[in-house]
């Protein structure tokens, strides 16, 4: 007769999602005497008896026949009058073998009637042997272990924890106990660590260092970063039962690697910037080139502006009261973004009051940092301009301004906006920002002084060149005079026409070998001087030796080519000496053209070589042409072929000698010429 007792189901335990599922652990209940009043699932499982063959009978008949039935006898009766027992006996399996079980046997009051009922938890001895080993081991390795550790079920639940893990989590065992992840750290990356979990309780696959990151009650105010590493718990059939989770803290590790790689970029992008800002002395180009590095690895958008007076060529003045105007030079990107949608075009120029946010930058010299853009913060610029409060509403969180400053002169400014979530503006990225904008200022300061010794050298070039040319006697003349295009090419070409008393004509052309004012200062010495040694009458080999005394009495030497010409207008004759100089070309007055065989001579300023009076006899009409190497030489180009180009293009007839210069410019040149060209064309009247 089955007596009622408390219902306690092994099954359910063995699904439980822990250690419960290895452990097969079979629930009976006898009477006080002995006999078998409830034979549960377990216990079906475990001796492979129905519980209709088992109930009614005396529980010591289950013991292997080799065993002492007093020791089975003696335990009932202990455990139906003490606080119960335990023990291993051998019991005999339903398919005939032998299965020793420990057990744990304890008296229960029956609750509808009076008596004891024995309560018996009974499981596999070796397999309890074996769980027991490995909660020693575990209880060693959760006491002492430095990393936290979990046990989880699997429906990933906490089951145990150790105190690394609850010192970690800032939370007690049993806190954890019961409680998924998501409930018990939502500031940080749980769902994400229960996805990994999951997916190690279906395949079986552990996995390796997922990072934690967030914030805990053991440290609420700042971010850490754990290393998490998850494997599966199963039972002998290779059933999952749950998982394993340790954690180690690598907060220090992750920053310290972070900043290593933080280093790497910034390095990286300062190698990039010194390639490719300041690759030529244009303004533009090199405003733009900062712009254009600094996105999208600094920042998401850029502007660059520059003093506009800066752009005018006016001088910068020293300080920025009463305010500033700005020329936009430099955005990145040009398009397609909603950020630099709102910002002003380039070539814009932009007036700021002296309270302005821009102007007090340039006034300072010093970064300007917004790390987290909100209303308040941008309140002092709002005043001034409405695109603050538009930058904010696109998702701008993050705002810096640089200035541009090189050789104790402010240029300029750089403007860096961060939308991206990547963190707002670091001192790091301040100190990237600063020496990216000192780089490209000492770029934008050299274009500056260049574009200064340009205009300069050109203005005094330009100077020196005659400014009137009198109409020669029976001879007509035209010049022409095309600085580079580079801005350290401006040099020392210069031409003349000197009318000399006896009604002959002197036509000069040289050209000093250096570029910039030093170069435009030697021209203008030799310019005077050839007027004036012209005027004595001197025969061309002899003037050319007084111009060899000139360079030798300067302080640095210099080099230059200069071809001397004479003509008698009414005889024809023409004498010439050359130094260094491109041959002279003469065209005929049947269209014939030809360049003419003058020694070339040494530049003047070698010395040691004298030079020769070459005379050619020009008919009426003829037309004799003068010019500098920028004319004939381009690079990749051969010297020969580019005579030959020159002689073509003189034999196609012209309206005037100023067509025919205009002509050789046109097809000889190209778009930015890479040195100055000087021409002089002299024709001889046919009547």
């Amino acid at each position: 007769m089955r007596a009622p007792v408390d219902d306690v189901s092994g099954g359910a335990a063995w699904d439980a999602g822990g250690w419960l599922g290895e452990l097969r652990i079979a629930v009976v209940a006898t009477s006080a005497e002995g006999t078998i009043v409830r034979w549960d699932h377990g216990a079906e499982a475990l001796l492979g008896y129905p519980s209709r063959e088992v109930v009614g009978r005396p529980i010591a008949e289950l013991l292997h026949p080799g065993t002492d039935r007093s020791l089975g006898r003696s335990l009932w009766d202990s455990a139906s009058t003490d606080r119960g027992v335990m023990a291993t006996v051998t019991t005999w399996h339903r398919d005939g073998h032998p299965l020793e079980l420990e057990i744990w046997a304890a008296p229960v009051p029956a609750r509808h009637r009076g008596g004891t009922t024995v309560l018996i938890f009974a499981a596999d001895a070796h397999t309890a042997r074996g769980i027991r080993g490995s909660s020693a081991v575990w209880d060693g390795l959760f006491v002492r272990s430095p990393v936290g550790i979990a046990v989880l079920d699997t429906q990933l639940r906490f089951l145990r924890v150790n105190q690394a893990l609850q010192a970690m989590n800032g939370l007690p065992e049993n806190a954890h106990i019961g409680r998924r992840v998501v409930e018990l750290l939502p500031t940080v990356n749980a769902a994400d660590m229960e996805a990994a979990m999951q997916q190690v309780l279906t395949t079986g696959q552990p996995i390796l260092d997922f990072r934690r990151t967030g914030r805990t009650p053991a440290d609420p105010d700042h971010d850490r970063v754990w290393s998490c590493s998850y494997v599966r718990l199963e039972d002998p059939d290779g059933r999952a039962i749950g998982l394993t989770a340790s954690l180690i803290d690598i907060t220090t590790q992750q920053q310290a690697q972070l900043e290593a790689e933080a280093g790497r970029r910034r390095l990286a992008l300062v190698n990039e910037a010194s390639v490719k800002i300041g690759t030529s002395l244009d303004l533009e180009r090199t405003a733009q080139e900062l712009a254009d590095v600094a996105v999208p690895d600094l920042a998401d958008a850029v502007t660059v502006d520059v003093v506009d007076s800066l752009t005018t060529g006016d001088d910068l003045g020293p300080g920025l009261l009463g305010g500033t105007a700005l020329r936009r030079l430099g955005k990145a990107p040009l398009a397609g973004s909603r950020i630099a949608d709102l910002l002003a075009p380039l070539g814009r120029t932009l007036t700021f009051p002296a309270g302005a946010p821009y102007t007090q930058v340039l006034a300072d010299r010093e970064p300007f940092v917004i790390a987290r853009l909100d209303d308040k913060a941008i309140a002092p610029a709002a005043r001034h301009s409405p695109a603050p409060a538009r930058l904010l509403e696109q998702g701008v969180h993050s705002f810096m301004m640089v200035p541009l400053s090189a050789r104790g002169v402010v240029l300029g400014l750089a403007t860096l906006y961060r939308s991206r979530p990547v963190g707002p503006f670091t001192d790091e990225d301040v100190s990237l920002a600063v020496e990216l904008a000192a780089r490209a200022a000492v770029c934008v300061d050299n274009a500056r002084l260049y574009h200064r010794e340009h205009d300069t050298a050109l203005i005094l070039q330009r100077s020196m060149l005659p400014q009137y040319i009198p109409s020669p006697v029976m001879i007509e003349v035209a010049h022409r005079y095309l600085p580079a295009g580079d801005v350290n090419e401006v040099g020392g070409d210069w031409y003349d026409v000197i009318r000399l008393d006896d009604g002959k004509t002197a036509l000069v052309i040289g050209d000093v070998m250096g570029h910039g004012t030093a170069a435009a200062a030697v021209m203008g010495r030799l310019s005077a001087s050839v007027r004036a040694l012209a005027r004595l009458d001197l025969r061309p080999e002899n003037l050319l030796r007084q111009l060899e005394a000139v360079l030798e009495d300067l302080a640095e030497p210099m080099l230059a080519t200069f071809l001397y010409a004479i003509i008698d207008p009414v005889s024809g004759l023409c004498r010439m000496a050359c130094a260094g100089h491109p041959p002279p070309a003469a065209v005929s007055p049947d269209g014939t053209a030809r360049l003419l065989d003058v020694p070339p001579g040494v530049p003047l300023g070698v010395g040691g070589t004298p030079y020769t009076t070459t005379e050619v006899t020009l008919q009426p009409g003829s037309t004799l042409l003068l010019y500098t190497d920028g004319l004939v030489e381009a690079r990749g180009s051969d010297i020969d072929e580019r005579l030959a180009e020159l002689t073509h293009l003189l034999t196609q007839p012209a309206p005037s000698l100023g067509d025919l210069c205009d002509r050789l410019l046109t097809h000889l040149t190209p778009a930015s010429a890479d040195d100055d060209i000087a021409l002089l064309a002299a024709r001889l009247n046919s009547s």
